[in-house]
């Protein structure tokens, strides 16, 4: 009865090493980074929503001191559309085609928001008026908060990516998450680096 005892003793600590030996091996990196890159994609798109509201919002103040705009307008309101109607399939962040037209639609959106907010420059009272500067503070959180989200997927997906295609992740992968892909980057348009500029003319040089 005691010899029985230790034997199973001696396999529970046998099983418990075992364990220990495969997580210091990485066995659970490869979900752990994969739900990491998922929660920072999530992040993307919802700071890019709330770039989506800003716009209407910018429109309406705007329309109120440009009411000839018009050509502006339509192109901001189509689009506005265009981002927020872009149909955004669960598999995005393995999915390359997908993720290119979040991302030319959002790049379109960035082009239009640029071309209004060149139209304040016409404008004084617009550009002095009180929603005008409200929208002047919070699209230029949105814009520092979209710049984080995107740099923070992008690294998370390195990560991931990096994980699924060396060794060992590349054998853990094989053995225990065949259905793992390599996830979709984001690419940024470089006009995206520089723009839009929201400060209305309102800062001094």
């Amino acid at each position: 009865m005691v010899g029985q005892m230790a034997v199973k003793g001696m396999i529970r600590t046998a099983l418990i090493f075992c364990v220990l030996a495969l997580a210091g091996c990485g066995v659970n990196n490869i979900p752990t980074f994969e739900q990491d890159a998922k929660a920072k994609w999530s992040e993307v798109q919802n700071q890019y929503k709330r770039r989506t509201d800003l716009v209407g919002n910018l429109v309406e103040t705007v329309k109120g001191y440009a009411e000839q705009e018009k050509s502006v307008f339509t192109q901001v309101a189509e689009a506005r559309s265009k981002a927020a109607s872009v149909q955004i399939p669960a598999d995005i962040v393995t999915n390359p085609e997908a993720m290119k037209k979040f991302q030319e639609a959002q790049a379109t959106l960035g082009g239009a928001l640029r071309q209004l907010l060149s139209v304040s420059e016409r404008y004084p009272d617009l550009k002095s008026g009180t929603n005008f500067l409200q929208l002047q503070s919070q699209l230029e959180g949105t814009e520092n908060r979209i710049a984080i989200a995107r740099r923070d997927y992008i690294e998370a997906v390195r990560v991931f990516n990096t994980e699924i295609s060396t060794i060992p992740g590349r054998w853990w992968r094989s053995f225990m998450y065949p259905s793992s892909k390599e996830m979709a980057t984001f690419d940024i348009p470089v006009e995206e680096t520089k723009a839009p500029k929201v400060d209305f003319g309102t800062k001094k040089n």
